[in-house]
This record gives structure tokens, sequence and C-alpha cells, in this order.
């Protein structure tokens, strides 16, 4: 039986927008995100992160600082009685040419098949168009919360697609999902 999930971006979306966060300490989670990944999952979402992190190709940060600040994160939601049922990284340059790559689908592809996901009834959460397209390209309903207006504003005069929802915080993303099924 699939199951619908919710994939969300990390960086600008559950948390602040770090350049090459490389310090659990330096973690900033948004207000309510802890709430609105708990609303979800009482509703029957699967939560999913999947994010694109370079800094270790570039040599920023290593795969264990990575695990340290996911374990930092899972650990802060927990308090708001929050979990994540997975996390997919991508950890290549963006030169590299991977399929994993945001806005690639190759992450959220091994998701689907991981955890038997229904894209019909699923959605992402992201902060960039990277992730609208990568959803789109799926069949997912897609939710963006700019949160550098005019970068995303920029990006979405480039692109060809449009999200089906844009807000301004993750709280509101949630509502709409919810009241969108």
């Amino acid at each position: 039986m699939s199951v619908k999930s919710v994939f969300i971006d990390r960086d600008g979306t559950i948390n602040v927008n770090v350049e090459y966060l490389d310090n659990p300490d330096d973690l900033m989670i948004y207000p309510d995100v802890g709430k609105g990944i708990k609303q979800l999952q009482d509703h029957g979402f699967k939560i999913i992160v999947i994010t694109n992190q370079s800094g270790i190709a570039r040599g920023y940060y290593t795969e264990e600082t990575l695990q340290s600040i996911h374990k930092r994160l899972l650990k802060e939601l927990a308090k708001e009685g929050a979990s994540i049922d997975d996390i997919f990284y991508c950890p290549h340059h963006p030169d590299d040419g991977c399929d994993c790559r945001k806005p690639n689908t190759g992450l959220f592809e091994q998701a689907i098949k991981k955890h038997d996901i229904n894209v019909k009834q699923s959605y992402v959460i992201g902060d960039r168009m990277i992730d609208v397209e990568a959803g789109h390209c799926l069949g997912l309903k897609t939710v963006l919360i700019p949160e550098n207006e005019e970068l995303v504003e920029a990006e979405r005069k480039l692109s060809t697609i449009e999200p089906n929802y844009i807000c301004q915080d993750f709280y509101s993303a949630v509502q709409w999902i919810l009241q969108h099924p």
C-alpha cells in the first residue's frame, strides 16, 4: 500500500539558510516548523527531507558533520513531538553532473521507491525554484516559501513552471496542504 508524503527542503525551508552550514550549533529552525511537521504526520504524511549539500564536495565539512547537524535537527524537532522519516542528501558539486542534485529527481526517486510513496497524494515544500522544478517533474504538488524573495523572483522569471502555492512561512504551507488533499 503506497503512502502519501511531504518532501521538504532543509536549508531555507526548515532552518535559516546559513551558507554551508558546518556546525550543529548554528542550526536555527524556523518558528512552527516542528508544529507543522507534527500536523502533517498526524494526517498520515511521511516526512522526507531532500537536500543539496555541496559543501561536502567542496571540502567545507564532512559527511560526519552533516550527520551531526541532522542529529541536532531531529532532536530539536522531537521537542515539538515531530520527527522526520528519512533524510536524503546530495553530497556532490554542482558541476559533477549527478542525477541526485536538485532540480534533478534522483533523490526523490530513491525515496519514492524506498518508502512506496504515492506521488499523486504527495507534496514538495521548498524555498527555491529547484525544489518546485523537481516536484513538478515527478507530478508532486509544490509549495514555495521564498526565503530570499529577490533571488526566487529572478528564478521564477527564468522558469516555465509555477508552484501550486506560494506562502511566507512553513506553517502556512502546511495549512494549505491540509486544505488541498
